[in-house]
């Protein structure tokens, strides 16, 4: 691989995501943005010529053997993201992964296992984990002295609803493509618990199930030894709720569990602001974790490891089963 100053990256799928991790990832000077793949011409020459891309591509095999490219971000739906990222390691290629990382933990597993064969950096991208206040609430989580409680939640209404309930079914709602509420923002309430504590000895969950069959909201209880953990999660609803971590001795009280902008540290005697502002846009971080990744010539990164992301989809996999939402995927 080209050990420059910059990292060649290509990008699979182009949606807003996208859009939004490109301007993040532009802050680090290593990035460099070369080649996009689509499943159009048409498509690939729109976006490559609004973001200034020189490559396009309708293969993603031949983007993958591209010697003009390092590393490939993948934002393509959730049942495909395994596929596509062996795909790519398998060709030598560095990988940065939308959350969830796979559909199920025996696809997550399938990617671990090739990142390991090829010798490439693996990383979900999850943003919640990588924010320079989660830094804060792990620095500061032993000043709530012991931890009795974690709770997340992360409730949106999804405009895509609206079409569904005109009867019109956007692909947030269809199984086929592995989604549902747990799956695309249940889990950001989920992974910074897993990255905290570990994963829990019982879970519990139910929720309302729609006439695809997937989740559009539910709830999980977790035990761990000594804690109570909770989430809540929606695509139906909106709610408000900051997540709170409560020890004995204080809590740390988090705006949005999903990209925590407010953390305080509260006691029976105050509460004092503790986050911090941001020097970067919000997705500078994950892409500058995985250069760093690159660049040290690590595979995979100590926040966003192998082990929580393997850890975060059996539990989303398990609350499923109790939900009753199964996917096509999980059949493969």
């Amino acid at each position: 691989m080209n050990m420059c100053k910059k990292i060649r990256f290509g990008v699979v799928g182009t949606n807003f995501i996208t859009d939004w991790v490109i301007a993040g990832a532009k802050e680090d000077a290593r990035f460099e943005l070369v080649a996009v793949c689509s499943r159009t011409e048409e498509r690939a020459r729109e976006f490559a010529a609004k973001h200034s891309i020189p490559l396009t591509f309708t293969s993603l095999e031949e983007m993958a053997k591209s010697d003009a490219i390092d590393a490939v971000y993948i934002a393509t739906p959730n049942c495909t993201h395994a596929a596509y990222s062996i795909l790519c390691m398998n060709h030598g290629k560095h990988v940065l992964c939308e959350k969830p990382l796979a559909s199920n933990a025996r696809e997550v597993q399938s990617m671990i296992d090739a990142a390991k064969r090829n010798g490439v950096a693996l990383m979900e991208a999850m943003i919640a984990t990588l924010n320079p206040n989660f830094d804060i609430i792990r620095k500061h989580i032993a000043d709530v002295g012991t931890v009795r409680r974690y709770f997340g939640s992360y409730c949106q209404y999804s405009s895509r609803y609206d079409k569904y309930k005109e009867g019109i079914v956007l692909n947030a709602f269809k199984p086929e493509l592995s989604n549902g509420s747990v799956m695309d923002i249940g889990v950001y309430t989920i992974y910074p618990m897993v990255a905290l504590f570990g994963k829990p000895e019982s879970i519990t969950a139910q929720g309302v199930l729609l006439s695809t069959g997937v989740d559009g909201q539910g709830t999980a209880t977790f035990r761990y030894p000594g804690i109570e953990a909770s989430v809540a999660f929606s695509k139906i609803a909106d709610s408000y709720l900051p997540g709170i971590i409560d020890g004995e001795k204080a809590s740390l009280v988090i705006d949005k569990i999903q990209t925590p902008e407010s953390v305080v540290l509260r006691n029976r005697k105050g509460q004092q602001e503790i986050g911090v502002k941001f020097d970067h846009d919000i997705y500078y971080y994950e892409v500058a974790e995985f250069i760093d990744l690159i660049m040290n010539k690590k595979q995979q990164s100590d926040i966003n490891s192998w082990a929580t992301s393997l850890a975060t989809i059996e539990i989303i996999e398990e609350i499923r089963r109790q939900m009753g939402v199964a996917y096509p995927a999980d059949k493969q």
